[in-house]
């Protein structure tokens, strides 16, 4: 099998720091995860708080902390720094090479959108809770056989709430079964995703959006591990 990711994200209109955090992990018994962090609010104030539950939960997880644990280890750090008074979304998506699984762990009350083999959608939308405010806050944790056909969406509020001042907002998984129809690709699907977004928000949408697909293929034989990564900056950027 070969397995694609990527990964489409915009900051709110004019603000040039995203409040979403994106991390990524090669985990140290094989397979590799990615770390979804909406922190609270926008700008600078929520890029503190999604870093500082995205970098606790990566750090566990590089010291062999199984997903769960890890993403309970992230909630008790922002509780107790903040006090419980401040909130992030939490999704981690990991690629287990030795069960050939993808864990799915959530501290999202959006939920995460499986596209089956056969093409058909699957909401996995068990009630979760964000990460920070509340004491005993644990992921709600999905297993999902790796198998060709499978793709997997998952996505902070920005992109739920894309057009809701407009007569309503974006409808998630009519759009992904549009755009699965016409054959599985990781960087497609998040690519257009973002843009109907931004075309309902008339390219200044009103909150960080990004959107995370993971799709695997058959195996082509290719056992090259390839990561690509493009950043677009505003003009007057410094890095």
């Amino acid at each position: 099998m070969r397995i694609e990711v990527a990964v489409a994200k915009v900051p709110k209109w004019a603000s040039q720091e995203s409040g979403d955090t994106l991390e990524m992990i090669e985990r140290p018994h094989g397979g590799f995860s990615f770390v979804l962090v909406d922190g609270q609010g926008s700008g600078r104030a929520a890029k503190a708080i999604s870093n500082l539950v995205a970098r606790k939960a990566i750090a566990e997880m590089a010291e062999g902390v199984r997903d769960g644990a890890a993403a309970r280890a992230a909630h008790d750090l922002l509780y107790t720094s903040k006090g419980g008074k401040v909130s992030a979304t939490l999704n981690i998506v990991s690629v287990d090479l030795t069960t050939r699984t993808v864990v799915l762990s959530r501290n999202n009350p959006l939920p995460t959108v499986v596209v089956n083999p056969d093409g058909t959608l699957r909401l996995l939308d068990e009630p979760s809770h964000p990460v920070g405010i509340y004491p005993r806050t644990r992921p709600v944790i999905a297993e999902v056989t790796l198998t060709p056909g499978l793709a997997i969406v998952v996505y902070t509020d920005g992109l739920a709430l894309a057009g809701e001042h407009k007569g309503g907002p974006l409808d998630i998984p009519a759009a992904i079964g549009e755009i699965i129809a016409r054959g599985p690709n990781a960087r497609q699907m998040a690519d257009e995703l973002l843009a109907r977004a931004l075309a309902l928000e008339e390219g200044r949408p009103r909150d960080d959006i990004s959107v995370l697909v993971l799709c695997v293929h058959p195996d082509d034989g290719d056992r090259v591990r390839r990561l690509h990564v493009q950043v677009g900056l505003p003009e007057g950027y410094l890095l």
